[in-house]
């Protein structure tokens, strides 16, 4: 049952399930797994991996995700070479062609979802809605779809409405907005300094009105609306993503494991929580680190219970 569960979700370490992630697994319960490239070498190994995962859980639609954007973000490279589909080259098309970009832009979605349906996966954090910018850290890059924010918007439209066709999960990224970070989160925190009005028209703006079951905050800070916190950590953030932006589904943190992040993992865990997120993320798969974040994750609350059985219903 869903509601047995608590409100966090981690990696694994390797391509199968060790004896101490099963007794983990049986014990936290977590929402959901996400997989990375160490856990995927094959298409056999990777259904055995995703059904002794659902096994533990008795549950055929339990949240599986992954981080499948084509281009340099490509989890499945082991399987299949999606290198020169990148978000940035699928935003110059729709400029150039639309006719072409909706044919293209359809069978990569297609082919992308016919392989997480094959291999067990039910959910893409896809669409990056970060505006591309000059000069800015390129952790974004050729990850957004343009420097244009009505053909980001337009495109993740697109991009979300494709996958759950194909019933799979989207999770809107990193809102509400890493476009304009001069550094790379992974690694240091990123500050923003642009005014609460002119993030609202712009990199805040993309992230409106959108479908998306889930969306992922960013590690990033608004100087302007909160000096002290990462938008994972901000009250102040979150309100505007829910109450501005207008998102009313499960949101969940950035990973945990990120260098963004200054306090310990213990606090990190809490105080994303209390701030209003409603999922922590774990990536790295260091058992150690996934108790702490196990042990300070609390159950999931009947709005996640809500918005999950939302999910279920568009999985086939």
């Amino acid at each position: 049952m869903i509601s047995k569960r608590k409100s966090f979700i981690v990696g694994l370490k390797s391509t199968k399930l060790s004896n101490n992630e099963i007794l983990f697994l049986k014990k936290y319960k977590p929402w959901g797994i996400i997989l990375f490239t160490r856990n995927i070498k094959s298409f056999d190994q990777v259904k055995k991996l995703t059904s002794s995962i659902r096994k533990i859980f008795k549950d055929n639609k339990y949240p599986i995700m992954i981080d499948q954007e084509g281009g340099r973000v490509n989890r499945l490279r082991d399987l299949i070479s999606f290198d020169n589909m990148t978000s940035e080259y699928f935003g110059d098309l729709f400029n150039k062609d639309k006719k072409k970009f909706e044919i293209v832009y359809k069978l990569f979605v297609d082919k992308t979802s016919y392989l997480l349906n094959l291999i067990g996966v039910n959910i893409n954090t896809v669409p990056v809605l970060d505006l591309r910018v000059n000069g800015a850290s390129k952790v974004i890059g050729d990850r957004s779809y343009s420097k244009n924010k009505k053909i980001v918007s337009k495109l993740g439209d697109i991009c979300i409405e494709l996958f759950q066709n194909n019933s799979i999960g989207t999770v809107m990224k990193h809102i509400p907005g890493h476009g304009l970070a001069k550094v790379d989160s992974h690694y240091s925190t990123p500050i923003i300094n642009k005014t609460h009005g002119y993030l609202l028209k712009n990199d805040f703006w993309t992230f409106k009105n959108k479908k998306c079951l889930f969306a992922m905050t960013g590690h990033v800070v608004y100087s302007k609306i909160d000096k002290n916190n990462t938008a994972t950590h901000s009250k102040k953030i979150i309100n505007i993503i829910r109450k501005n932006i207008g998102f009313k589904n499960i949101l969940i943190s950035d990973d945990l494991s990120m260098k963004s992040l200054s306090d310990d993992l213990k606090l990190n865990t809490i105080n994303l929580f209390s701030a209003g997120c409603n999922l922590a993320l774990h990536c790295n798969g260091n058992m150690k680190e996934m108790k702490i974040v196990a042990e300070n994750s609390p159950q999931v609350n009947s709005f996640v219970v809500k918005k999950t059985s939302q999910f279920y219903k568009i999985l086939s």
